[in-house]
């Protein structure tokens, strides 16, 4: 992983921590997303049920998963 990858990891993990209890009620608390889709699913909750912050920090986020799993179906 590089260490680029390995921040985006970070914030996504410390947005999901961060809207937990107010978005992600409904999942289990240790629960992180392993694929592109479980991670825009979570993405899509947290704009939609969380504050504009929320919602510009997931969409950042966003940009960064689906610009990964294009370049990597694209290398494929």
């Amino acid at each position: 992983m590089t260490p680029d990858a390995r921040a985006d990891e970070e914030a996504l993990r410390g947005l999901i921590d961060e809207y937990r209890d107010r978005c992600l009620w409904f999942l289990a608390q240790g629960y992180y997303p392993e694929t592109v889709t479980e991670t825009l699913r979570v993405l899509d909750s947290i704009q939609r049920h969380g504050d504009l912050q929320a919602f510009r920090r997931a969409g950042a986020i966003r940009r960064w998963v689906l610009a990964s799993s294009n370049a990597a179906s694209a290398s494929s």
